[in-house]
């Protein structure tokens, strides 16, 4: 390598040359957050087919429920499960962890708009204005998803969860070159 005037370009030594500095590690709060409050929609989610499958008369089964019926607990199960795997895998930043946590707030939020539209003619009005009444656990329960998961689903998107999951420090000695400094 040539300098400016044709000579041999010297370099630096290693010590005097300037390392660049280390990238800044991002804020973890969102991350946790999500996390947080997908446990406890997803625990919110789960409450609601649980109960239902508990409710069930001796001599009835679930085969004897309408289609969209069984659809609608299957989404507030499936919604269940992605947002506790998904905050589970947050806790341990993975990034897949935020995907799951999206996946399990639109999939509960689907749920409860489906619900209505099964319950025999009752309006939207009516059935959210039944659930914002709080009367009952079952409707603090569906309060409690309805919150959570709109919560869950904008942390977990956030810019800032996401960055801090994919975020990885700088490579140690060790990392760069296989052996001990």
């Amino acid at each position: 390598m040539r300098g400016q005037y044709g000579y041999p370009a010297r370099e630096l030594p290693r010590e005097l040359s300037p390392e660049p500095a280390p990238p800044r590690r991002p804020g973890s709060g969102t991350a946790i957050a999500a996390g947080v409050l997908g446990l406890v929609a997803a625990v919110a989610a789960g409450y609601l087919p649980i109960t239902q499958f508990l409710d069930i008369p001796s001599g009835f089964s679930l085969g004897d429920l309408p289609r969209w019926t069984l659809v609608d607990l299957a989404g507030f199960l499936v919604a269940a499960l992605a947002l506790l795997v998904g905050s589970v895998a947050t806790f341990f930043r993975a990034v897949a962890g935020a995907v799951l946590l999206i996946f399990g707030a639109l999939v509960a939020a689907g749920a409860i708009l489906l619900e209505p539209a099964l319950g025999g003619g009752i309006s939207y009005t009516e059935y959210f204005h039944e659930v914002l009444r709080l009367d009952g656990f079952a409707a603090i329960d569906r309060a409690v998803l309805m919150g959570s998961a709109l919560i869950v689903l904008l942390l977990a998107a956030s810019p800032r969860t996401l960055g801090y999951l994919r975020f990885r420090g700088p490579a140690t000695a060790r990392e760069r070159t296989g052996r001990p400094r």
